[in-house]
């Protein structure tokens, strides 16, 4: 059982770095700087749901310090790894109150932003504040299609499983 499970955790942390990936070659239109789709988080908000917290976590760490070093710089991981942790707790206690996964896929996405923007805060001064309206609009609708799509794969589990 254990080889499993660390085989299902190594496909997740591949799918989350190609979904990465992916989102890194991407152009966003939106005219909102750093803004991106999410597409990872949908592998996290999956195992959180079908597997637990701790393997959620380890998950995204690992897809993070990745994905910060094939794709990124420090500064990526630095934002990266903050805006994960916010979303995550904030994801982590709305799946305990039993919200379902939409609700709780749009709470981690704007609190992904929010987690990003204290860090650019801290880095870049007061001038940010313009920017926080863009970023929560963008986490709440990237976070409401992220949260239907993975509602989407929740429903077809047994799917997976065979």
């Amino acid at each position: 059982m254990q080889t499993k499970k660390i085989t299902v955790l190594g496909l997740c942390v591949a799918l989350a770095m190609i979904l990465s990936y992916i989102e890194s070659i991407l152009p966003v239109f939106v005219g909102i700087p750093g803004a991106k789709l999410g597409l990872p988080n949908m592998v996290v908000l999956l195992l959180l749901y079908l597997m637990g917290a701790k393997e959620a976590i380890c998950v995204n760490v690992l897809r993070i310090l990745l994905s910060g070093f094939l794709f990124g710089n420090l500064f990526s991981i630095l934002y990266s790894l903050a805006g994960a942790t916010v979303s995550f707790l904030v994801m982590w206690l709305a799946k305990k109150r039993r919200l379902p996964i939409r609700a709780v896929s749009v709470l981690g996405g704007i609190f992904h932003n929010i987690g990003q923007f204290l860090v650019a805060l801290v880095l870049l001064g007061t001038a940010m504040w313009y920017y926080l309206p863009y970023l929560l609009l963008m986490g709440m609708i990237t976070g409401l299609c992220n949260g239907i799509l993975g509602q989407l794969m929740y429903d077809r589990r047994d799917i997976i499983k065979r």
